[in-house]
């Protein structure tokens, strides 16, 4: 975690230069800067002092794969628009502990001013998780390619989920992590690094037998926010934070970040950004959205971080849309005009259902394929492409646990990823988006976005059918969309 307190004015000035007025989309697609779908997961972001320049680094998942990508990293002047900077740390064929078949999971990287180099760190394990280690590697450049040197247990003890925190105060670096399932274990660790940021020398903290993982930390001018993912495999839940006013304690309770089986949005935790600039310091929760069906298309939940010292409280802020000024810090919500269900026509076996928690007590429910869809009409356009969200539910959770779609709460139950829907604009049913919508929990609306290309005028109309998501082919409850403006 890094701010622009680190670098000082010059490169703050030098970054400003280069800045454009791009959105931040959370679970959207996103693309880089040749058209390719980013793919950097449940990695860390550093704001490099000698070039200016953000860089990104993460899991590199391969179609088909679990493991076997190395460590991937782009590079950025405004955190939006990502240049694919290639493998970072490719995998090795016969290598002990980076061969493709091996786990090179949640990468970090810092400068080490005494060593001159660049310093990589991150979960070194087996297929089985047997090693549960911590992994080092290091480059003479930000983008590598970095050479492994070691793999060891941190102070003798295991690690599993790894994150890294630098205090910005007197930028002594620090190591997060779990130390596996375990009943011995099941404690996050804050481990101090030494000077040269090549081996962990002193544990800070321990926090004793909570279960969680997936560790990151913000840090105000008055506090220190650990935050902590429960261990629910790729399901997302709700994501926790302790507060303290030093990293040795005492920590509080945990308490949640965002609203109650939300999820924390669909997302899972595992680094944090603090953005210091010229009008306000930002605060951004880097979340991965995992997707056990395709690891390699997980999207991401980059949100703004809302503190609040008095009431000692941390909140992450959901918007559809949003633009982040590097510069100021300043975070702008981009306005859309939504589109409500009400005034929806449905076809076939859709139809408007009494929902008490839905817009003017309604949702749009039975959405199965081409034959029985909903339509919302005179939508406005700009003839460029625009984001469109679609808020809506989706109750798979509340079926039985013998039965497809049944809810993992129950004994025996299964869990289904999402439910999958079609979308077609001004009836082109050769051009059809498909739109996936996460399982959101009883009477809970989220939204996920589209980027559409509307005609211009007030005469678009958006289908909504259902596609095949490997048990039904239904789509979720539809509530409204938001349609955004046209970006830039």
């Amino acid at each position: 975690m890094i701010g622009f307190q680190n670098i000082g004015l010059i490169a703050i000035v030098a970054i400003a230069a280069t800045v454009q007025a791009k959105w931040i989309v959370p679970g959207a697609r996103w693309t880089d800067t040749d058209g390719g779908l980013v793919n950097a997961h449940a990695g860390g972001v550093i704001l490099d002092q000698t070039t200016g320049r953000f860089f990104w680094f993460g899991e590199y998942k391969v179609e088909g794969q679990v493991e076997g990508g190395g460590v991937s990293v782009y590079s950025s002047d405004d955190l939006a628009t990502w240049k694919n900077e290639g493998i970072a740390l490719s995998p090795i064929e016969g290598h002990p502990y980076i061969a493709p078949e091996h786990i090179i999971q949640r990468p970090k990287v810092l400068y080490s001013k005494n060593t001159g180099k660049y310093h990589m760190w991150w979960h070194a394990d087996n297929s089985t998780y047997g090693w549960l280690l911590q992994g080092f590697a290091q480059s003479d450049n930000i983008t590598g390619p970095y050479k492994f040197l070691d793999a060891t247990t941190p102070l003798g003890n295991w690690s599993q989920d790894f994150g890294l925190f630098t205090d910005y105060k007197d930028g002594k670096a620090y190591g997060l992590y779990s130390n596996g399932d375990r009943k011995e274990g099941r404690d996050v660790y804050l481990t101090s690094y030494n000077d040269d940021i090549t081996a962990l020398d002193q544990v800070v903290h321990r926090f004793d037998k909570y279960d969680l993982e997936a560790p990151t930390i913000i840090q105000t001018e008055k506090s220190y926010f650990a935050l902590m993912s429960h261990k629910t495999g790729y399901r997302p839940n709700n994501v926790v934070a302790f507060r303290a006013d030093s990293l040795k304690g005492p920590w509080s309770q945990p308490f949640t970040v965002s609203p109650l089986n939300t999820r924390t949005y669909n997302s899972q935790s595992g680094f944090s950004l603090r953005i210091e600039g010229t009008k306000k310091t930002t605060y951004l929760y880097l979340g991965d959205q995992w997707d056990s069906n395709s690891l390699w298309e997980s999207r991401y939940i980059w949100l703004p971080v809302e503190i609040d010292e008095n009431k000692k409280d941390l909140k992450i802020e959901w918007y559809d849309v949003y633009d982040l000024n590097v510069k100021t810090g300043e975070v702008t919500p981009i306005k859309g005009q939504a589109y409500y269900g009400k005034n929806a026509v449905t076809n076939g076996d859709a139809f408007k259902q009494e929902a008490t928690f839905g817009s003017d007590g309604i949702i749009l429910t039975g959405i199965t394929g081409n034959d029985s869809t909903v339509t919302f009409s005179n939508i406005e356009g700009a003839g460029k492409p625009q984001w469109v969200s679609f808020y809506y539910q989706n109750t798979d959770d509340m079926g039985f646990g013998d039965q497809p779609g049944g809810s993992p709460d129950r004994f025996g139950g299964k869990w289904q990823l999402r439910r999958i829907s079609s979308v077609i604009v001004n009836g082109d049913a050769k051009n059809v988006e498909t739109l996936f919508q996460r399982d959101t929990n009883k009477g809970i609306i989220l939204s996920t976005p589209l980027l559409l290309n509307l005609t211009k005028g007030s005469k678009n109309t958006i289908t909504v059918g259902g596609l095949w998501n490997g048990f039904e082919t239904k789509g979720a409850d539809l509530d409204h969309l938001v349609v955004y403006p046209p970006e830039g």
